[in-house]
């Protein structure tokens, strides 16, 4: 990490051509350039990767905490609280998208997502989550109204966080908890495979 308001310097110099198979004179100065350029955007790619991964994870525990802005306070959106998943389920559906979505409209949908019954739902339970999403900046208050719409970010965050849910964490997870699939799936075969080769190299060290 840079102090605030300054920037890190990557120079690339090259001590010693023969270690890339390239003679010292003036002629290989091109193929020597092209090398140093191919190493500077590897370090660069590395560092990119390397920020942007700090970025989600800082992104990611944003929402696993709960939040305190100036007097108000909200609990966290946690993944895989069944409540939160259900939660952002519905706020992906484009019937919500052009003019926004009020307490009213939210509160069914919600509802049938956690097999609720409409009564179930309340105005206040709808109010505590719709407050805890406005906190963690996932969605805002539309102007002069009581409609609400998701932010930039949080259309982001809910779209990301609610396929990874339902599309890889819960389908790979009852794939692999199949004991007898019929016929094994390419993922569980892949899995067994792993699995048997790291028992293998556990009985190896516990050999030695």
């Amino acid at each position: 990490m840079t102090p605030r308001g300054r920037a890190l310097r990557t120079v690339i110099t090259i001590n010693n051509t023969y270690d890339f198979q390239v003679g010292r004179r003036l002629h290989n100065l091109d193929q020597l350039r092209q090398i140093g350029f191919n190493a500077n955007r590897r370090v660069l790619e590395v560092e990119t990767l390397s920020h942007d991964c700090h970025i989600g994870m800082e992104a990611f525990q944003w929402l696993q905490q709960p939040v305190q802005i100036q007097e108000q306070r909200a609990s966290a959106l946690r993944f895989g609280d069944k409540r939160v998943q259900a939660l952002f389920t519905a706020l992906c559906l484009f019937a919500l998208q052009p003019h926004g979505f009020t307490n009213k409209a939210l509160r069914p949908l919600l509802a049938q997502l956690l097999g609720w019954s409409q009564k179930q739902m309340t105005q206040g339970r709808m109010s505590y989550d719709l407050r805890r999403l406005c906190l963690h900046r996932i969605i805002q208050r539309i102007e002069k109204s009581q409609r609400y719409k998701l932010t930039n970010l949080g259309l982001r965050t809910v779209l990301l966080r609610a396929r990874t849910y339902q599309r890889v964490l819960r389908s790979g997870l009852s794939i692999l908890h199949d004991l007898n699939p019929n016929p094994p799936s390419k993922l569980a075969r892949a899995f067994n495979q792993f699995q048997a080769a790291l028992d293998g190299y556990f009985h190896e060290q516990r050999a030695t």
